[in-house]
């Protein structure tokens, strides 16, 4: 298997990730835990296991000229985006988030064009503009009135931040990633968001009643937060960036409505209908124009 297809599966597997999520994380808050106390446990857990997996590394260093661009991804990836998202999941509804994000992909292909000198391709304009087609279709004609939703315009701009944060992040970070071994680049970006979030999660963090948490409801949620979508996706897509570019690992996001509808359908929480399947469909072709690598004929 070559490395552009594991590229391929290590988005798929991030975004499948990202779309439970949604709902894993938002049945957690803010019941047993507020959103920014969770932000500190996850960068927090997920600095562990990345420092703890580097002990079995060969030492890197990372260049004095690379601090002022990690610091920025780490504010942009593990802080802001971070907090947006999960905020925005405490005051509105997870379709809405997992919705709302499908913007990454354009707010990415911008910057990439922009940054990063991406070359703008039809097919690639055609692919964002079909998932992003089907990704409202999904949201307009599949969602419901959501429940535990104090304030969804706050939330939903919240989204929008969060998509704006992650978009950059992601572009930004490319070329760390092509000169540093993963775990390196991670360990770091994970460590500095600790001190970046503690002002404002600190408190939130303290405040968990954690002798008391139960295991099915909150303890296990907890883990999957920190390992699968924190330690697991961060590092998937950092592999995935490896042999593609930012614009194609952020178009996996309109995979996630799919996931969501999927989770529903398979709890019978919710039915199969022909417009759901006409978005899909959407975004599937959108997903395809943009990771379609171009061929270069050599024909003269």
């Amino acid at each position: 298997m070559d490395k552009r297809t594991l590229g391929f599966l290590a988005a798929l597997g991030a975004t499948i990730i990202y779309g439970l999520n949604h709902t894993i994380a938002k049945n957690v808050m803010p019941i047993y835990i507020t959103p920014f106390g969770f932000i500190l446990l996850r960068v927090l857990g997920a600095a562990i296991l990345f420092w703890l997996v580097s002990f079995f590394m060969k030492p890197e260093k990372i260049q004095k000229k690379d601090w002022p661009r990690l610091i920025a991804c780490s504010f942009l990836g593990m802080v802001i985006n971070m907090l947006a998202f999960f905020k925005g999941l405490e005051l509105s509804t997870p379709v809405n988030s997992s919705v709302i994000i499908t913007i990454s992909p354009i707010i990415v292909f911008i910057f990439s064009a922009i940054l990063l000198k991406e070359k703008i391709q039809f097919s690639k304009t055609i692919g964002i503009i079909s998932g992003f087609i089907g990704a409202v279709i999904l949201v307009l004609y599949t969602s419901k009135t959501g429940i535990n939703a104090p304030n969804i315009p706050l939330g939903n701009l919240l989204f929008i931040v969060n998509s704006f944060a992650y978009g950059l992040y992601l572009v930004l970070v490319k070329p760390l990633i092509e000169k540093y071994n993963i775990i390196t680049l991670l360990k770091w970006l994970f460590l500095l968001a600790v001190f970046l979030n503690l002002p404002v999660t600190f408190n939130e963090f303290l405040s968990v009643k954690w002798a008391d948490l139960p295991i099915e409801d909150a303890v296990i949620p907890m883990l999957f937060v920190v390992v699968g979508t924190t330690f697991c996706t961060y590092l998937f897509n950092a592999y995935a960036l490896r042999t593609l570019s930012p614009s194609t690992v952020s178009s996996f996001i309109y995979l996630q409505p799919i996931v969501g509808i999927v989770y529903a359908v398979s709890t019978k929480s919710d039915t199969l209908s022909l417009v759901s399947v006409t978005g899909m469909l959407l975004i599937f072709i959108g997903i395809y124009l943009v990771t379609k690598k171009k061929v270069i004929s050599n024909k003269k």
